[in-house]
């Protein structure tokens, strides 16, 4: 036996260790049947897709129109674009940034 280690975010640690626990594993017997199925299957056993950039611009000119449209119904369309700064600065300052 060899020992890995690994960098991931805490939260997400926390929250794996809590749900292999609801299993009866341990986070380090899921990580064994995890490396077991890709080298057995050969694949890793869950889709990893990336969407193509026609995707991404389709989606982007989507939002854009989306924005337009609400923009006109509720009259934003007429703001300044010094106007426009003032309101984004100002829900930046109630998040705390």
């Amino acid at each position: 036996m060899t020992s890995m280690t690994i960098r991931v975010d805490e939260q997400l640690k926390k929250s794996f260790d809590i749900l292999c626990d609801e299993f009866g594993l341990s986070n380090s017997a899921a990580l064994n049947l995890f490396m077991k199925a890709v080298v057995r299957e050969r694949r890793i056993p869950f889709e990893i897709k990336a969407d193509s950039e026609a995707d991404i611009r389709r989606q982007g000119w989507a939002a854009f129109l989306r924005m337009r449209e609400n923009a006109l119904a509720s009259e934003a369309a007429d703001m300044s674009l010094e106007e426009i700064n003032e309101e984004i600065n100002a829900v930046r300052d109630e998040k705390g940034h």
